[in-house]
Order: structure tokens, then C-alpha cells, then sequence
């Protein structure tokens, strides 16, 4: 792709912070890539966008009107997937820069899906379990008519949960007068769930981990890790790398973090946060925790900590200009969306921090969320095996070809993974037809 294209993509995504910065990251790609120009355009701005107005009564009698978003970026490969989160910081820009990312996530899969996106400006911490309710179902009745289990299907995200996505699924099916399960994943397992999809994000996250760790003669005993977000997929994560043998060192959720240097015992600091809903660094034997040493850090310090491991699972931006210098470990995981500015990926290239991206590490989850849809219109569900088979074979899959691709043509691995999924969306929107097919 020449560099006047390019500039002009850049150009054309240049009215919004976040997803001007999501934007930057196809500019290496497309000159790696032969891909029509009819592409560029259609991949210049989102198909479509809708922002709704959501009124919940609350639980003392007074109306609140909350403001709500989804956004369709393709659906070039297939109805628009992706998931619907609640954070206060949530906008119109960050919304359509994750359907962005979402669209070259499914790509990059090989996922019969489009990108899309939904959020709601909440902080669901303030809500009760009745006004979350009513916000969730409330939600879905504006958005109806834009989402369905073959145009735009929903699933769990920041904030969001099994039960809000069995609320969604249900007030839909009541809409529409029938039961439609796959208009939703992420559902319970009662509802028409996928076993495995609650820690499919993390599970994913570990088989690309282990598929390129040995690359670099890894010794999984002498190898240290450090993870910003100690959620579900943070959390789980942590853990599976414990059990294999990873030294876990450091985690952190959103109230600051813990470290010690000779490990931490995941399954203790896991039990009690649910049960205390905060992180101590503990040991537990049975119902008895007793508190380990340790050291009290925030989030920013735990990036920079000197580990082999970085795995960043919280929320976008958290690696900038201003802290990449700082950064001291060897390999960096995005578990998160977005946890890497495009302004910093310069600064940890050079100083020679490998750097495995978020389209391809955290697909786990929205691999697993399509074989829940597939399980949901064929009415035949797996078992956990069978699921996790299927997923690794995926994740293991598409990591050896991004990594192919990368040795291929000498590029880091974020512009292997977007250049890889760029082939596959330039091909679906040419076979609809481009300008060459009419230009003689």
C-alpha cells in the first residue's frame, strides 16, 4: 500500500483520541500488505453507530437516565461479535475504537464474525443488584432492533457478567416473542452457555504463552510474572501459569497491588479477595489465611517491576510515551484491549521488549463465545474438553502463523497479527467486488 493511502487512512481517523491511536497501528500493515484501495475506504470509519438513552427507575422511586452505546464496525466475515462493558469511563471514541479492534480480532481467528461493540456510562459498583438488573434489560430494549444472533451478537466485557448476559438474552427473547439464545454468549450454562467461556480469555491468553515461550528456550521454574488486573481473566491467568510453574510475583486490580519476590500463591491471594474483595498477599490452609511478606505497590509500579512477564489485563493505555522506558520486562502479553499506546510500541521495540498484542493474545474469548453461538443455532453443546481442545488448536494455530509471518517478512509481532488479518479482511471485501473488477 503506498504511503499516500496510508496518510489518508491516518487522516480520516484523526477526529478521536483513543481511536486515532488504535488507527496507528495499521500503518506499518498496510505496507506489508496488497489490499484495495475499495478496503481501505470501508475500513476507514464503522459501519454503524447507535448511542441510546437508557431510563432505570431506582430503588428509592426517583428516574435516572443513563447513556448507552453500540457499534457495528464490520461485517464483511459475518454478523458484528463483541462484548458490552460498564465503567463510568466509557464513551462513543472507545467504543468504536474496540469494535475496531474487534473487527481484525475475528479476522486474524478466521472467525466468521464482524467487530462491534456496546457500553454503558456506569459505575455498577454504585448500583444494587435490582437497578443493575433493570439497566441491563433496559439496555437491550433500545438496542433491539440493531442486534440479533445473524447481525450484532452480544457478550460479557468489563464489568459485565454471565447473569447481566442472561438478563440481555432473556429481555430480547421476550421482544421478539422467541427464544434466541445466540443473540447472546457469555450466558449462563442454563440459559444455553458454552462451558469453558468464562475463562476462555485467560485460557487463550496461557496457550499463546506456551506456544511462544519455547521460541526462547523459556525455563518456566526461573521465570518471573507480573499481572495489572486481577479480574476474571487476570486472575485466571495468574493461576494457570502458577500451576505450570511460572514464578507469579506481582498482581494488582484497580485499589493498587502486591509483590514478592519469591512468589505468590495465586489460589490463597484468589480466595481471599473474593471473600474480602481486596489482594493480600496470603497463604491459606483450608479456611486459615495467614499473611505473607510482601510489599505494598500501585498499579504503575507493578508495571515496571523488573520480571521476565508482563501481563497487562486491566484497562486500555496503561503502557505510554511518558512510562515505556521504564518498562523492564522481556516479554509483554496484552491480555487487555488496548494496554499499549501506539506511542510507546516504538520505545519497548527498541529497547527489545517483545511485545505478543491483544487481537491475538485475549481472542480466546471471543473464540469460545463463537463456539457458543455455534452450540446455540445447532442446539448440540461440548463438553469442557471438547471446548478447550478446539481452543487450543485455534490459539496454537494462528499464534504459529502470526509468528511465521513475523520471522517472514521481519516484523514485530503486533504488525504480523494485524497484517495477517488485513490479507483476510481485504479478501472478503474484494470478493464482494472492487474497483478492478469494474476498471478494465
Amino acid at each position: 500500500m503506498d504511503s499516500k493511502a496510508v496518510t489518508q487512512f491516518l487522516a480520516m481517523n484523526n477526529k478521536a483520541s483513543l481511536f486515532n491511536d488504535a488507527s496507528q497501528r495499521l500503518e506499518n500493515a498496510l505496507q506489508h500488505v496488497e489490499i484495495s484501495e475499495d478496503a481501505i475506504a470501508r475500513l476507514r470509519l464503522p459501519k454503524a453507530s447507535l448511542t441510546v438513552s437508557i431510563p432505570v427507575r431506582m430503588d428509592d422511586g426517583s428516574l435516572k437516565i443513563f447513556t448507552g452505546y453500540r457499534v457495528r464496525y464490520d461485517d464483511t466475515r459475518g454478523p458484528g461479535k463483541g462484548g458490552v462493558r460498564y465503567h463510568p469511563n466509557v464513551s462513543l471514541d472507545e467504543v468504536q475504537s474496540l469494535a475496531f479492534w474487534m473487527t481484525f480480532k475475528c479476522a486474524l481467528l478466521d472467525l466468521p464474525f464482524g467487530g462491534a461493540k456496546g457500553g454503558i456510562i456506569v459505575n455498577p459498583k454504585e448500583l444494587s443488584k435490582a437497578e443493575l438488573e433493570r439497566l441491563s434489560r433496559g439496555y437491550i430494549n433500545e438496542i433491539a432492533d440493531f442486534i440479533g444472533e445473524n447481525v450484532d451478537i452480544l457478550a460479557p466485557d468489563v464489568y459485565t457478567n454471565a447473569t447481566i448476559m442472561g438478563w440481555m438474552m432473556d429481555r430480547y427473547s421476550t421482544i421478539k416473542r422467541q427464544i434466541i439464545r445466540g443473540v447472546v454468549t457469555g450466558k449462563p450454562l442454563t440459559l444455553g452457555g458454552s462451558k469453558g467461556r468464562n475463562t476462555a480469555t485467560a485460557t487463550g491468553a496461557f496457550y499463546v504463552i506456551e506456544s511462544v515461550l519455547p521460541k526462547f528456550n523459556i525455563d518456566r521454574q526461573a521465570t518471573t510474572v507480573a499481572v495489572q488486573g486481577f479480574g476474571n481473566a487476570g486472575a485466571t491467568l495468574a493461576e494457570l501459569l502458577s500451576q505450570a510453574g511460572y514464578k507469579v510475583v506481582a498482581v494488582a486490580d484497580s485499589k493498587g497491588g502486591i509483590y514478592a519476590p519469591q512468589g505468590l500463591d495465586i489460589p490463597s491471594v484468589r480466595k481471599h479477595k473474593l471473600q474480602n474483595k481486596e489482594i493480600k498477599a496470603v497463604y491459606c490452609q483450608d479456611s486459615v489465611c495467614d499473611l505473607v511478606e510482601h510489599q505494598t505497590i500501585s498499579n504503575q509500579e507493578l508495571l515496571t517491576l523488573d520480571v521476565d512477564i508482563l501481563i497487562p489485563a486491566a484497562l486500555e493505555n496503561q503502557i505510554t510515551e511518558e512510562n515505556a522506558a521504564d518498562i523492564k520486562a522481556k516479554y509483554i502479553f496484552e491480555v487487555a484491549n488496548g494496554p499499549i499506546a501506539s506511542s510507546a510500541d516504538k520505545i519497548l521495540n527498541q529497547n527489545g521488549v517483545k511485545v505478543f498484542p491483544d487481537i491475538l493474545v485475549n481472542a480466546g474469548g471471543v473464540t469460545v463465545s463463537y463456539f457458543e453461538w455455534v452450540q446455540n443455532l445447532s442446539g448440540w453443546y461440548w463438553t469442557l474438553e471438547e471446548v478447550n481442545q478446539r481452543l487450543k488448536a485455534k490459539m496454537e494455530a494462528e499464534t504459529e502463523q502470526v509468528w511465521d509471518l513475523a520471522q517472514e517478512l521481519d516484523l514485530d509481532m503486533r504488525t504480523a497479527a494485524y497484517v495477517h488479518g488485513l490479507k483476510r479482511l481485504g479478501d472478503a471485501m474484494d470478493a464482494k467486488g472492487n474497483r478492478d473488477y469494474f476498471v478494465k
